[in-house]
């Protein structure tokens, strides 16, 4: 149902303008007594604006030792709501939230390791297989059925497909979904009528103001300023967020004073604003839509219509009061001179002199007010920025004008969505007050999921109908422009927002490219790592995606696509189905690439470690699970296979070798540092087995596994690139002879050899000296990275022959069950500090401390050293990352660009970077 074009200029915007003060009341909660608890039913009472919470039968999940135990409501049906809408004159904004069942229980391992580092959540799982997701979704008021038969395919007035209530096929009554803007008012009897639900109207200053307040709380990338094109993302400290100033900008601008969280006052606006623009540009261009004009001024030049200081000054800048010839001195002013009439002129020109007129005039009011109250910091959103380079620009360049620098515009990536946002946070248990930066995750999806079985979408056909059924694109000849999450059908990309298909000097506005706002995946599992020396300051990424750099790696990623699509669609048997996914995954990807590579802003701030990790999400978006996983199982049999002749090796090192390494008159120590050095270049001979290195596959065909292995370590002659092995070797040998290591986190890489030949025999070592070892490893698969669920099998073939870890691997849990054919005799072994192995809470080739999973959180706090191994968690990012315990950084440089860069050095370089805390 399309709203009228009267109606239509009114609402598109908002009620920005109204001219009436709000200040946001305080409710005083009081709590319960004890007594009051205990009554007769646990059942809350179910009210028109409230979901009902059964809590009978509520036990908490845990010891009491736990700090943060799960609550468990055995008796809770999924009928609460978890949809939200902001319902405005041109556009409706959805926030909905989506469950992920769960796919396994904990295992005996897990459970144990969990025990013995203190967590007691068994039914909590530590990485992101994630157990909620928040979406974002636009659609065309105009296009109000669509929005409605969205709501009802995914049932989301129904707690979405996956809820008990949809499964069982019970029909809840009274359903009540929390809604704001006029729309609510205007459309509240078509949504009772077409999907029975009741729409609860939110005020929708409150909305706004508790959208932005948890925006800007929680996402990390959120906020950015936009000057001369150029976008940069502002790290917003939580301690120092409040006050600040709100502009609104809809049909009018309202100016929000914000205090904290519920404390808010609207201290000012003015009646021109974005209906402002709209309604005359109408009039004066005959423009059909806010987006029309919007283009028309990207083709404009405003000083064919505005008076400019040059034009008063002979072309001379008035530089005693600081005003450049191109300053405008009257907007419009040309006008009254010339001799024209309004068909005169371009409407490209009269669209920019508008756009320029009403966005200097919101930044100096704005400015006005945050100086009034004595405010630095001014978020600016509403339906008139929508993500407009121009428009940004333009409000930067006054309030910067104007307050001389002092003060700054900054935008919200999500700030279309804030009503609604707000609107969701209305509902009394949504839980997200408890949520913090870290524990969400953005994930720009691409891909239908498969539902019993299907995939959602048209029948596959030619190229098109391949890709369909998964995303849609927007496509020009062959090239595809930019990707659109997959609507429902009949819907036009994400939701039915019809977006502009045209590049270069043509609009492109963040509100009609769909993929620049993600799915927020909730994940409170996940904690910041407690040995980053300062989390405020810490960058994962070694090296800033430019637009030199992100071109190579650009080139780097779509060259390396055909051998990674040949092994994912063989990884599921090569069928006619896993082909037409991996056709549909390459074009999604090269898609995301290809936005990037337009705007490399566009999804956040981006940095290596981010674009792997969404190669890595676009595979398991398309159902390739663990596209390595025969070519991993082949190559750990054959490492694991040499493995009992490299530790004899190790073990048998005699006198004379010893004495030709290092001179010394202590035999035992001369042994001891041997063996060191050899098991350090055996590491860093070992990373060489790396399938996300092109110049290391070529290697494979040259010979097998210990003969390439052996051919790397006859390479490994000091001193290395970067050479800290004496400095590791006195600290390990001499400085704490006595008191060695308590525990050791190691992160490992690679499957096969990488972990069995390298990093396998340093932990033995390690515990051979007392120290406990933890082996962290990827949650999901990443190229050929060895996986937490994984390694206890790797670590009981490897037991077999080792004494040392079978002990160890028994003190941790590992092993679980008796072996057979051990050929150790451990019956009068000394008891033995434990191998565990915990998930890193990541999917990628890369570790980005700031989020990671429960289990390692927990296992770092007895940790004083840490080893990062391989390119992904020591070079591409974490080499300049500085921690609370002594850290060993280990990695072969398996690319030239990037060892030009980083060390001016060569391909095959190596690393052993040490770095003791004082």
């Amino acid at each position: 149902m399309a709203a009228n074009n009267s109606d239509s200029i009114q609402e598109e915007l908002g009620e920005g303008g109204v001219g009436v003060k709000h200040e946001a009341e305080e409710e005083a909660e009081g709590a319960p007594s004890s007594a009051a608890q205990a009554t007769a039913t646990t059942m809350l009472p179910r009210s028109s604006s409230r979901p009902q919470l059964d809590l009978s039968g509520a036990a908490i999940h845990g010891t009491l030792e736990d700090r943060n135990p799960t609550i468990l409501l055995p008796n809770q049906s999924d009928d609460i709501s978890h949809l939200a809408l902001d319902i405005g004159g041109s556009l409706i904004k959805l926030v909905y939230f989506s469950r992920h069942a769960e796919l396994s229980t904990e295992d005996k391992r897990k459970i144990s390791t969990k025990r013995r580092l203190g967590m007691f959540n068994g039914g909590r799982r530590s990485y992101p297989i994630l157990g909620g997701r928040l979406h974002f979704v636009k659609f065309e008021t105009g296009k109000l059925n669509e929005c409605l038969d969205f709501i009802s395919s995914k049932q989301l007035l129904r707690g979405g497909v996956d809820s008990p209530s949809w499964r069982s096929g019970a029909q809840p009554d009274n359903i009540v979904i929390k809604a704001t803007g006029g729309g609510a008012y205007k459309y509240a009897d078509l949504f009772k009528e077409r999907l029975g639900v009741s729409l609860e109207k939110e005020d929708e200053m409150d909305c706004l103001v508790s959208g932005a307040n948890f925006l800007l709380k929680a996402i990390r990338h959120e906020a950015f300023t936009h000057m001369d094109g150029h976008k940069e993302y502002v790290q917003i400290d939580q301690n120092d967020l409040f006050p600040f100033l709100l502009v609104n900008v809809g049909s009018g601008v309202s100016i929000i004073k914000v205090d904290g969280h519920g404390k808010f006052q609207r201290v000012s606006g003015t009646n021109v604003g974005g209906g402002t623009y709209w309604g005359l540009g109408r009039l004066m261009t005959k423009c059909k839509s806010f987006d029309e004009l919007l283009e028309l001024s990207q083709r404009g030049d405003n000083s064919t219509i505005d008076m400019l200081v040059g034009d008063i000054y002979g072309g001379l800048d008035y530089s005693k009061i600081g005003l450049s010839a191109s300053t405008i001195a009257s907007s419009f002013g040309k006008t009254i001179s010339e001799n024209k009439e309004l068909s005169d002129y371009r409407p490209e020109d009269i669209s920019l002199s508008l756009l320029r007129m009403i966005s200097y005039n919101i930044g100096q009011i704005s400015y006005l007010n945050a100086l009034r109250y004595g405010l630095k910091r001014i978020f600016f959103g509403g339906f008139f920025i929508r993500g407009h380079a121009y428009t940004m620009d333009t409000i930067s360049f006054a309030v910067n004008f104007w307050s001389k620098g002092e003060a700054q515009a900054m935008f919200l990536r999500h700030e279309g969505f804030l009503g609604a946002l707000g609107a969701f946070m209305s509902y009394e248990k949504h839980g997200l007050d408890d949520l913090r930066v870290h524990h969400l995750v953005e994930r720009f999806p691409m891909g239908a999921p498969y539902v019993g079985g299907k995939i959602h979408g048209p029948p596959l056909g030619d190229l098109n109908a391949k890709i369909s059924w998964m995303e849609k694109f927007v496509q020009k000849g062959t090239q595809i422009i930019a990707p659109v999450p997959m609507g429902v059908p009949a819907t036009t990309g994400m939701g039915g927002f019809e977006r502009p298909t045209s590049k270069g000097d043509i609009l492109r506005s963040d509100a009609s490219a769909a993929l620049n706002v993600g799915v927020l995946h909730l994940v409170p599992t996940l904690d910041v790592f407690p040995l980053l020396e300062d989390p405020k300051t810490y960058e994962p990424n070694t090296i800033d995606l430019d637009q030199d750099e992100f071109k190579y790696w650009f080139k780097v990623l779509s060259d390396h696509l055909p051998d990674l699509v040949d092994k994912a669609v063989a990884s599921e048997g090569g069928t006619d189905d896993a082909e037409r996914r991996g056709d549909a995954f390459v074009h999604a990807f090269s898609a995301h690439l290809a936005r990037l590579m337009e705007e490399p802003a566009a999804y956040g701030k981006f940095g290596l470690a981010n674009l792997l990790e969404l190669r890595e999400e676009c595979l398991r978006e398309f159902q390739f699970v663990d596209a390595y996983i025969s070519i991993k199982q082949r190559e750990n049999e054959a490492s694991l296979a040499v493995l009992p002749d490299l530790l004899m090796e190790l073990d048998t090192m005699n006198e004379s070798r010893t004495l030709e390494i290092h001179l010394s008159v202590h035999f035992m120590h001369d042994i001891q540092e041997a063996r060191l050095l050899a098991l350090i270049e055996g590491v860093l001979a070992a990373n060489i087995f790396d399938w996300g290195s092109r110049a290391c596959v070529e290697l494979y065909h040259k010979g097998t596994i210990i003969e390439i292995y052996r051919m790397s370590r006859k390479k490994m002659q000091r001193p290395w690139r970067i050479d800290d092995f004496d400095m590791f070797k006195k600290r390990m040998l001499t400085d704490r002879k006595d008191q060695p290591y308590k525990r050791a986190l190691l992160f490992v890489d690679n499957s096969g050899a990488d972990v069995v030949l390298g990093m396998l025999p340093l932990a033995r070592e390690l515990l051979r000296h007392g120290t406990e070892v933890v082996l962290v490893a990827n949650s999901l698969p990443a190229l050929n990275d060895v996986t937490a669920n994984e390694l206890p099998e790797i670590i009981a073939e490897a037991s077999k022959h080792c004494g040392i870890l079978r002990k160890a691997a028994e003190a941790g849990g590992l092993l679980v069950d008796a072996m057979a054919g051990i050929q150790d005799d451990l019956k009068d072994a000394p008891e033995s500090v434990p191998l565990m192995v915990v998930e890193n809470g990541c999917g990628s080739p890369c570790i980005d401390f700031r989020q990671v999973s429960s289990e390692l959180a927990a296992a770092a706090k007895d940790a004083d050293l840490l080893i990062l191994e391989g390119m992904g968690r020591a070079l591409h990012t974490n080499l300049n990352a500085r921690f609370k315990c002594d850290a060993l950084k280990l990695a072969m440089v398996k690319n030239q660009r990037l060892a030009e860069k980083l060390f001016n050095g060569n391909i095959y370089d190596c690393i052993c970077k040490f770095e003791p805390i004082s």
